[in-house]
This record gives structure tokens, sequence and C-alpha cells, in this order.
């Protein structure tokens, strides 16, 4: 054979995204994966599998298609059912994605001894490729999760899990995780492209033949993206991020794909040494608990998913020792803040150049909804007058670089909920639609700009 013949019959692959080139290249030039570009056969004009002769079970009208089979079952973890959109569904396959020590092991595991002794047990199978069965017995005797239909199994090969899936038959299958399993089919080590896409596979075959729920545990990278080949998030059906500080006790559950239900669920969960708790009214816990006022705080209401929460933003100014002042966040985006101050000082007329501004939210919560923009001005107005905010009071709105408060969605949410906490009044920004329907006894005040709404929090304040 030529060389020329031997250069056309080869092409190379990437195996994360299918993109194809002539030529081998170190990084996909569709993905940008490094690595994953590897060789393949000649590239062919048509697909080489011909159609079957006869099929097991012909195509039918969607009408005539059961769905009862495919109905929610609730997990009896209300957080997480009302992320999933209701609860599982029999053959489905759902990925839950996290950092570690965030507590993935302690929600499946809760979640799975809830599920084992319910009203109506049902048989689960917890694999975990992590810990040993000892070391996850201890953790479920501390946190309550023992039940009688729960089995538990320590494995690492691919091929024996698929065997105590025959045997054990159960309803709930929960993986810890995909990247710890191996197949000794494929070549390659646990945690690589091929192995972690094996895995993948198997399991959601077996999930969706046995019309078994399949719970997924994924490790992240250092950027926070989930590990392993791109292809694990197609084929599962929810994908499922756990967040949460290290430092604070409060977890949020968000689904960024789900095919049955909602993506703008947020689930809130309280993780302490006895287990985990649903939180079903979070709002309190962003929120500092001090007898009187203090100039540098004010509360706004952002809204994670469908759920307005409600969240304290502290501002401190000192004068500062050096010449280049010091500007430190916590909770919020920093160069967001910096564009803040930068719009107080020429907007509004707030000197704040030569102060070290020191910003910071309340019980770990993480604000990166523009609509906090107002009360961060706002806090930090307040600490350059020395001058505390109105008690009950709470600000929200997007602020642009002219000065302008723009319009934030679900105003009318916002007030609401606020009002249901008994709170008395908002400063939010001016919609053509209004706020909507206020509640009696609540007063809402209408700003367009910043200095505006600095005026009517901080009448006659010295410039």
């Amino acid at each position: 054979m030529s060389t020329k013949t031997r250069k056309s019959s080869v092409s190379y692959r990437c195996t994360e995204c299918g993109w194809t080139t002539a030529k081998w290249v170190g990084r996909c030039g569709e993905c940008q994966s490094w690595g994953t570009v590897e060789e393949t056969g000649a590239a062919q004009e048509h697909g080489r599998t011909q159609a079957a002769r006869s099929v097991a079970q012909p195509a039918k009208p969607i009408g005539q298609i059961d769905s009862s089979v495919a109905q929610f079952t609730p997990t009896h973890v209300p957080e997480l059912d009302r992320v999933l959109g209701g609860g599982l569904v029999p053959g489905a396959v759902i990925l839950l994605a996290g950092e570690p020590g965030v507590g993935k092991s302690t929600l499946l595991l809760d979640a799975a001894a809830k599920v084992a002794g319910g009203r109506t047990p049902r048989d689960v199978l917890y694999v975990t490729g992590e810990e040993s069965a000892a070391q996850v017995k201890l953790r479920a005797e501390r946190i309550g999760a023992v039940a009688d239909k729960l089995y538990l199994t320590a494995e690492t090969d691919l091929s024996t899990a698929l065997a105590h899936v025959e045997a054990v038959k159960p309803q709930l299958l929960i993986v810890d995780s995909v990247q710890t399993l191996a197949s000794s089919e494929v070549d390659g080590s646990a945690g690589g492209v091929s192995q972690v896409r094996e895995v993948a596979a198997s399991l959601i075959h077996a999930a969706k033949t046995k019309n078994m729920t399949t719970l997924l545990v994924g490790h992240v990278t250092k950027e926070g993206s989930i590990a392993g080949p791109r292809l694990l998030e197609h084929l599962v059906d929810v994908v499922c991020q756990f967040e949460g500080d290290k430092h604070s006790r409060i977890r949020l559950l968000r689904a960024i794909k789900n095919r049955f239900g909602p993506t703008d669920e947020v689930g809130c969960f309280d993780l302490a040494e006895t287990g985990i708790e649903s939180v079903a009214d979070p709002s309190g816990l962003f929120v500092s608990r001090t007898p009187l006022p203090v100039a540098g705080t004010c509360l706004s209401v952002t809204v994670e998913g469908r759920r307005p929460l409600l969240a304290e933003v502290q501002a401190l100014l000192d004068k500062s020792s050096t010449a280049q002042p010091r500007r430190a966040t916590s909770g919020l985006d920093g160069s967001r803040v910096a564009m803040l101050l930068a719009v107080l000082q020429r907007r509004a007329g707030v000197a704040l150049a030569s102060l070290d501004c020191y910003v910071s939210t309340v019980g770990g919560v993480r604000l990166t909804e523009p609509a906090t923009d107002l009360a961060v001005c706002m806090a930090l107005a307040s600490a350059a007058q020395d001058r505390p905010l109105p008690q009950r009071l709470v600000c929200f709105g997007e602020i642009g670089l002219a000065g302008e408060v723009r319009p934030v969605p679900d105003i009318n949410r916002r007030i609401q909920e606020v009002a249901r906490l008994g709170f008395t009044h908002a400063v939010v920004p001016a919609s053509p639609s209004g706020p909507g329907k206020v509640p009696q006894g609540f007063s809402v005040r209408e700003v367009t700009t910043v200095s505006q709404a600095i005026e009517l929090l901080f009448p006659h304040r010295e410039r």
C-alpha cells in the first residue's frame, strides 16, 4: 500500500464531541479538549449498519403509549423531590455532581434509606467504590439511615456491580461514584474517558431495560465542571449540581438538566452532624440577628430558580493606610462590586476612592444575581454616611454604568415574599407595569437612579 493510500484511509476523531480531522492534533478544534483526538478508520460516506430483518416491538402511535409506568415516585426528601420535579421516575438516570465533602453521599444515603423504609418499601442497592461497606454503615447509623431493604456493597469492578444488580433486582440503584468503577473489557484506569464512557453506557442500559431508577455520583474538576467526558451529561436524564461553602452548613441543589421537570428549581439543605435536613423556608438563614440597626447593612431579595430568598449585604469602610485602597469581597463578585463603587463615586457623589472597602454577605450565601446591585450600593452609602437604613426595609434592582436602576424579573413575587416575612418597606426599580398588587400595609417606593435612591433613604446627606 502506498503512503498516499495509507494517509487517505486514516482519520482522527475527538472522543468527547465527535469532531473529525484528517490529521492528528493535540487539541480538539470543536470542544477545545486536550488529548481526546484518536485515530480511527477511514471516514465512510455511508453507515455500515444495515436495517434489522425484524423488530421485537413495533412502533406505536404516541396516543397508545402507556405513560403510567413513568410516574413520579417521591423520595420523602422534600427538597430533593422539588428539584427533580416530583420524585424519581422509573428508568431515569440521574447524575449528582459536587465538590468533595459537600455532602453528596450523605444526601443519597438518606434518600436511599427513606425509599427503602417508606410506607411502600422498595429494594435499594447502594454501590460504593470510595469507601468500605463498614464505613458507609457507620455513617448510616449516625444519620439514622438504616433500613431492611437497603442493600450495600463495596465494589469497583463494573461486571461484579452488574451481577449484584441481577441478584438484588432493585427499584433504585445508587453508584458512588461513577469515576471509581472500571470495566476489565476496556483499557485505561478508572476515571478515564474510555472507562467512564463504558461504565455510564452499561449502567444506563441496565436502568432502561430493567426500568430501574439510577443515581450516579460524579466528581468535579478544579474549575467546577463535571469530570469525565461531556458525553456523560448528554446520556443521563437529569444532571444536578450540589453546592455549598465548607464553612457553612447550608447546601443548595440545582438541576442543570431535567428531562422530567423544570430546571429552575433550587433545593436547600442543612448539613449537620446528625444528617442532612430539607429547609423549606431558608430566607432567615442569610440574615443577621442584631438587636439594633447597624450602619452598612442592607437586605435584598434574590431569586434562586423560582424561589425568592432574603439575603443581607454588609459593607465596612475605613480610612486606607496605603496608597492603594483595599477592596475585599465575600459572597459577591469582586469585579461587579468594583463597578458599583465606581458608579457611586461618579454618579452619586459618594467619596470612596481613598477608603478601604469590605463587602460581604451573611450566612455564606453567594449572590450572583444583578438584582442585588441596589442593596450593595445602599449598604455602601449607609457605611459612608455612618447612618443605618430604616428597619424592615429591603432594596433590590440592577444598576447600570450610567447610574440608572433597571427593572428585574419577579418584582411582585419578591415583594410578596418579604411582606410574608414581616417587612413593611421596599425600594424597587421603576417599571412600566409597576410593582403589581401590593399587600395591605406595605409601602413600595420606585426609583430610577441610584442617586435618587440615596436621596430617598438619606435625606440631607453629607457629601
